[in-house]
């Protein structure tokens, strides 16, 4: 049901049956938006959320498009939501990668709306540039998994606009903040009335550093695609903006949404204990861009799994042609 998301890795042998048993844990494949806070709504797409932000027969708009190949799934979600034949005022990006823009072109062209990113994003959603590449040598689940995930840059078409600075179309009441590191345009966005938080991959409600957090989504604040963190000191800079907001709500690009009491104790926390990796690309040196991209990247570090496959693969093919397979079948 859902091994097209992982096709997108390109060609990740044995991540359909991984995907299968997060939606029979997770109920990830969902149509049904669930309600986060008034006029909020999450919605999981595999191991991607999107958001809705409005009510039935008023304006509202779209916050992430997830995966490349859902634009059906969030059209019949959204008709569910808001009436046949609704549309959004608009689709806003808290980010350009691929599993958070991934049918946002497609959902623009059929609702003939704007997609909106920050100015420091528009290069990677307009084909300029390739997002820094993920740096998998900081280990962890997300950073093995990270080997297959595209970076290359991408064109959402004719209706990627700048995020304005004043009044947001479908956002009345809530504002964007800039909280880059995980990528150079990287926002949020923020309702100050009550407190809800939609923090994309600021940070993330569970933890994608182990196999176990990534398959349970036990509910855990964490790095969000941490090898995907571009600039380090960057993000933890952003994370700090985001705990000083206390803020009630919490739904990231990854987990479930969080709001409990002590959520703006423990985000404060998190904060204040988030370090960089020990090692990798990026751990003491930020990628550096500007306005037109990727201008220089730290020297990518050796990464033996690349080779180590290569080496069982020929070890096996040594092994099948000397007939040593065979003997042992044999035998």
């Amino acid at each position: 049901m859902l091994k097209h998301d992982w096709k997108n890795f390109a060609g990740l042998q044995h991540a359909g049956a991984l995907d299968s048993y997060i939606v029979s844990r997770r109920c990830f494949f969902m149509k049904a938006i669930e309600r986060i806070a008034p006029d909020v709504g999450w919605l999981p797409i595999s191991f991607v959320n999107a958001y809705f932000v409005g009510h039935h027969g008023g304006p509202w708009a779209l916050i992430d498009s997830g995966l490349p190949g859902r634009a059906t799934q969030i059209l019949e979600a959204a008709e569910a939501r808001f009436g046949g034949g609704s549309r959004p005022e608009a689709i806003y990006l808290t980010h350009g990668h691929f599993y958070h823009a991934g049918s946002a072109c497609q959902l623009a062209r059929r609702w003939e709306v704007p997609i909106f990113v920050h100015r420091m994003e528009l290069p990677y959603v307009t084909g300029r540039s390739d997002y820094p590449p993920p740096d998998p040598t900081i280990g962890g689940a997300i950073a093995f998994l990270s080997r297959f995930m595209p970076y290359r840059a991408r064109d959402l078409g004719e209706r990627v606009r700048e995020l304005p600075t004043g009044e947001l179309l479908g956002l009345r009441d809530w504002k964007w903040l800039a909280t880059p590191g995980h990528s150079p345009g990287h926002v949020s966005f923020f309702r100050a009335s009550d407190g809800v938080l939609l923090a994309g991959d600021a940070f993330a409600t569970m933890n994608m550093d182990s196999w176990t957090g990534l398959i349970s989504a036990r509910k855990e604040l964490a790095p969000a695609g941490a090898p995907f963190n571009m600039d380090w000191e960057a993000t933890r800079a952003s994370v700090r903006k985001l705990a000083a907001l206390h803020p009630s709500v919490v739904g990231c690009g990854h987990g479930i949404p969080m709001s409990d009491p002590a959520l703006p104790e423990r985000l404060e926390r998190f904060a204040a204990r988030l370090r960089p990796p020990r090692h990798g690309r990026y751990a003491r040196r930020a990628a550096q861009v500007d306005e037109a991209g990727v201008v220089r990247l730290p020297p990518a570090p050796f990464d033996p799994v690349p080779i180590a496959t290569v080496g069982a693969l020929l070890l096996a093919g040594i092994a099948l042609g000397s007939g040593y397979v065979e003997e042992q079948l044999r035998d």
